[in-house]
């Protein structure tokens, strides 16, 4: 990430662009200087070809379980997944046995989700199961494995009765959020890469899977020492933001204040998203002004909201508008009060996701990006921001985007 130390005492992160040729490329990919004297940075990262393992399930499993979420014996591991993901959910439960630890498999039917959110009435969407209880407020340990044979499955349903389902489910997720930040429960997110996310990246689906696997450093011949090395990468930015209070993002259509002051930098080095690669903390709920566009579209719950545009007013949503979906954006907002505080600001650091895939497992992932969330704030940050919703967006400052600058 680009910096320069002013004399003001202000640093600044300058986003000129995110993959360069130069050899003095930074972690970010961009040039680093500082004051005015340029000094390189280290030398540009250099990736081995990707060599898939003979058995990548294993290696996958295996990482999943002993790196992400750090099984131990005795715990009691939920795993979820669709039925397409069933080679590696199968991987995944001989990996949490060989760890002396209980598996609980719950595979999900790719259709049924879809067809409750369009058919059942309002009693049955506000339903929360046992099941959905014992994950998040029992289970020491959860790994899900997204695998969607359609991501646009939930494309027609009424906005109205997703916000019941998600509304109904708001208690729960807090409660997540915290057992995640007192350590009580570890967790990990990643995806089985099926054609459905190929064809949404515009990828062939072996391209697509050999791009997912480079990402999680799978190719890797020690791929959790790698995000290791990652994690110190990363623990270097935020040293420099561990004292930070004000930041401004300034680029096309945007310039948006907000303040961090008091709050904690996470290193997300893959221990609760998989593939990783990003730092992010807690904006203060009530600082965020000004206006900002994202550069992405955001892709929830089957609908491509594209060209959004938010204005803050001390630290609200007080005006939004979308070149596409519109209707979707509005109704998101209106969800809970929560929604419309900012409940994440983070900085994407994996050079290895270089180019958008619409799943935002990845794409916020990016290099030399940044993005949002609207919605819950994870209590290990310092935010104190509730909501039933958490929805990232992505803002893309380099070169090929018309150039931007996050000053801290």
């Amino acid at each position: 990430m680009p910096w320069r130390q002013r004399r003001s005492g202000v640093t600044r992160f300058e986003y000129r662009c995110r993959w360069s040729s130069r050899p003095e490329s930074s972690a970010l990919g961009c040039r680093r200087q500082r004051a005015s004297q340029a000094r390189h940075a280290r030398p540009r990262h250099r990736r081995s070809a990707l060599i898939v393992p003979d058995s990548p399930l294993t290696a996958w499993a295996n990482v999943l379980v002993n790196y992400c979420t750090e099984v131990q014996p005795g715990d009691v591991v939920a795993i979820s997944g669709g039925t397409a993901a069933e080679p590696l959910l199968r991987q995944i439960a001989r990996a949490v046995v060989d760890r002396g630890a209980h598996p609980v498999v719950l595979p999900s039917l790719s259709d049924l989700h879809g067809y409750l959110l369009s058919q059942a009435n309002d009693d049955q969407l506000a339903y929360v199961s046992p099941v959905e209880r014992f994950i998040r407020q029992e289970a020491d340990v959860l790994i899900s494995v997204s695998a969607a044979t359609n991501t646009r499955a939930l494309a027609d349903v009424d906005p109205a009765r997703q916000a019941i389902w998600t509304r109904a489910r708001s208690d729960l997720r807090q409660s997540f959020m915290q057992r995640s930040a007192m350590g009580a429960m570890r967790w990990c997110g990643t995806l089985y890469p099926t054609a459905a996310y190929a064809q949404d990246a515009n990828m062939a689906t072996d391209t697509f899977a050999a791009f997912f696997f480079a990402a999680c450093k799978l190719h890797e011949a020690d791929p959790a020492a790698a995000w290791r090395a990652v994690h110190r990468e990363q623990a270097t930015l935020i040293e420099r933001l561990a004292d930070a209070d004000k930041i401004q993002i300034t680029g096309t259509e945007t310039d948006l204040r907000l303040s961090v002051a008091g709050r904690t930098w996470i290193n997300s080095d893959g221990h609760r998203n998989f593939p990783s690669g990003e730092i992010f903390t807690g904006p203060v709920e009530d600082s965020a002004t000004g206006q900002i566009r994202f550069s992405y579209p955001a892709i929830v719950n089957g609908r491509e909201i594209a060209g959004v545009r938010l204005r803050f007013d001390a630290g609200l949503v007080v005006d939004a508008s979308a070149t596409q979906n519109e209707a979707f954006l509005l109704a998101m907002l209106d969800t809970d009060p929560g929604a419309r505080r900012l409940g994440e600001f983070a900085f994407g650091t994996n050079r290895d996701v270089t180019r958008f895939t619409k799943n935002i497992l990845l794409d916020e992932k990016i290099g030399g990006t940044l993005h949002l969330a609207l919605g819950a704030g994870y209590p290990d940050t310092g935010s104190q921001n509730r909501s039933a919703i958490h929805w990232d967006l992505i803002c893309d400052l380099g070169a090929e985007a018309g150039g931007g600058l996050v000053e801290v």
